[in-house]
């Protein structure tokens, strides 16, 4: 008599009946759970399109380890093999990186430079821009190998001397230092680097050996006396 008591309360089927439904929403988590985890169909339909299957399995692999870190990307390469200007000028003010992409901040290096002198591009490259911008002239260079989108490095106030579209060797003048148009307290030339929209530390670009090297002396020869 309990026994059909049970039956009637519970809606029949007796304990097996529970089993099956915990048993379903379990599955039901899982997939849930799996569906949470996979890449979405647009990375599989480009890993899927460059013909490999292989490029597929590993799209899904690489599920789990994303976001990736974006180091690779601001790495900057040292191809430079001069200074924009001068051998060893004074930097009135360095690098100073935002904190945010609007945030204040100094987007590149102020370097000495008295109107009128040469300003050299630093590394092999092509002109992407020479002209005028809100009234002062600029110079954008294009630097050869240095990835996709390539590094940009800018120089203003700058009278360009090439077109654009030019290539350039490193140590090539490009123009001239404008005697307006600088945001220094004192006569400058204002050097910049870009990878795509980001802005770079432009003094990244220069080699150790080229960096902290200071002006050229004359050292006294053994045997020879002085004058």
């Amino acid at each position: 008599m309990g026994g059909v008591k049970w039956r009637e309360a519970s809606g029949g089927g007796g304990p097996g009946r529970w089993v099956r439904r915990c048993v379903r929403l379990v599955l039901v988590v899982a997939l849930a759970v799996a569906a949470l985890l996979a890449p979405p169909a647009s990375r599989l339909f480009a890993a899927g399109s460059a013909g490999s299957s292989g490029a597929v399995v590993r799209a899904v692999a690489g599920a789990a380890e994303e976001p990736r870190s974006t180091a690779d990307a601001d790495t900057v390469p040292a191809v430079g093999r001069t200074w924009p200007v001068g051998v060893r000028p004074h930097v009135l003010r360095g690098w100073e990186p935002p904190a945010t992409f609007y945030g204040p901040g100094h987007r590149g290096v102020d370097l000495a430079a008295a109107p009128g002198t040469p300003v050299r591009a630093v590394a092999d490259g092509r002109v992407s821009f020479a002209g005028r911008v809100a009234g002062k002239g600029v110079v954008s260079v294009e630097l050869t190998g240095t990835g996709d989108p390539p590094l940009r490095s800018t120089y203003e106030p700058v009278r360009a001397s090439v077109p654009q579209g030019a290539e350039v060797s490193a140590g090539e003048v490009i123009g001239t230092v404008e005697a307006g148009g600088s945001h220094c307290t004192a006569p400058c030339v204002h050097w910049g680097l870009l990878r795509g929209e980001t802005y770079l530390d432009p003094l990244s670009l220069l080699p150790p050996w080229l960096l902290h090297r200071g002006p050229s002396r004359l050292l006294p020869v053994l045997g020879v006396p002085l004058p």
